[in-house]
């Protein structure tokens, strides 16, 4: 009896499922590459086509023996789809050159069906040249690329012609820019970006690396390679500004920049001019010495911030450079008259411990 009320109850079950609307099948699918989504057309009849009508297309080359099987199994996904469904998102993940023949017949797809969301990742193999003649899309609202850690792929010139781009993701890519006019970038056809990322990217220029975007709201800067000393932001709009392990000379155009976050692990970031916008600015340098000098590159980033309402400090820049320098070395500010930590001091995060009473007197003298 228990035997058959448990093979009842699993139909019933399965029933269930295949019951769901195709739209929620589809989500539920998103979350597997497009090659496990095809092999669930062998559970029913009911199951056979639903593949075919989906928005999502997840291409994982990991799946696949060699790149010709791969190849071969994205041509007959792509001519065996339902070609009344749109795409709204592509992820394509292979191994070779960027340039292979399916990858610009997955773009070319891709594009033609109005695809709102891509994400490419390319592993580690021979050094591509990822030309930018593969996108032109006016749909395409948001796009991340990620090359391997070994490769570095490089982007090549010219500008980026995505009309409908909201949001860019680049990760460990080379990207070279020849213009010297700073007002001048390789986003700067973007009309709607809002959203960049940079990670761990070899950024490289004339003059320095350009980001000039009228329209730009938020940008982050993550480990950039070493390779450009200087990158020269100009972003009127830029309203959120995230900056981890960066050791080369930041240039910033950012009137109404309101939130800044900076991590690293030695010392200071170098401004180039003061933000009088700022609301909310957190910073955390993890490693440190008790080198006089760096303590006074700390207290001059802080002047720039001197208007910021709430500032977030890590407990070792409280005990070592804080303290110490405006305690022994500043006079009552006379030195930095226009040193002011804002309305709400939080000091906050990990680290070790640290005296109580060293603080308050740093709390009592300062604010």
């Amino acid at each position: 009896m228990d035997s058959g009320h448990g093979k009842t109850r699993a139909k019933v079950e399965g029933d269930r499922l295949s019951n769901l609307p195709d739209d929620v099948i589809h989500k539920i699918l998103s979350f597997i590459g497009i090659k496990q989504a095809v092999e669930t057309s062998a559970l029913s009849s009911r199951w056979r086509y639903v593949w075919t009508s989906m928005p999502y297309l997840n291409f994982l080359g990991n799946d696949f023996r060699s790149l010709r099987k791969f190849s071969t199994f994205v041509e007959h996904v792509l001519s065996a789809r339902n070609n009344q469904t749109e795409v709204h998102s592509v992820e394509l993940a292979f191994r070779g050159k960027v340039t292979q023949v399916f990858v610009k017949r997955i773009l070319d797809y891709a594009f033609s069906y109005n695809v709102q969301k891509l994400n490419i990742t390319f592993f580690r193999g021979k050094k591509n040249v990822f030309p930018l003649s593969l996108f032109n899309s006016q749909s395409l609202k948001h796009l991340t690329l990620t090359a391997s850690i070994y490769d570095r792929s490089r982007m090549t010139q010219p500008v980026w012609e995505l009309p409908a781009l909201e949001t860019l993701n680049l990760h460990y890519l080379t990207l070279y820019h020849d213009n010297t006019d700073k007002r001048v970038s390789l986003f700067s056809n973007c009309a709607n970006l809002q959203n960049l990322t940079l990670k761990k990217c070899r950024l490289m220029g004339l003059n320095g690396f350009n980001i000039c975007h009228p329209g730009l709201s938020s940008l982050t800067l993550e480990e950039p390679e070493d390779d450009c000393n200087c990158i020269n932001v100009v972003t009127p709009q830029l309203k959120t500004l995230t900056i981890t392990y960066w050791d080369g000379n930041v240039s910033i155009s950012a009137p109404n920049l309101s939130s800044l976050c900076y991590k690293d692990r030695y010392g200071p970031l170098k401004l180039s001019a003061d933000f009088l916008q700022l609301e909310t600015v957190d910073i955390c340098i993890s490693s440190y010495s008790q080198d006089k000098e760096d303590a006074h590159e700390i207290v001059c980033m802080l002047q720039q911030i001197h208007s910021v309402k709430f500032l977030t400090l890590n407990l070792e820049l409280i005990e070592v450079y804080f303290y110490w320098a405006l305690m022994s070395s500043l006079s009552y500010n006379k030195e930095y008259p226009n040193l002011n930590l804002g309305h709400t001091l939080v000091i906050a995060k990990n680290i070790k411990k640290i005296s109580t009473n060293k603080v308050n007197s740093f709390l009592t003298e300062v604010c």
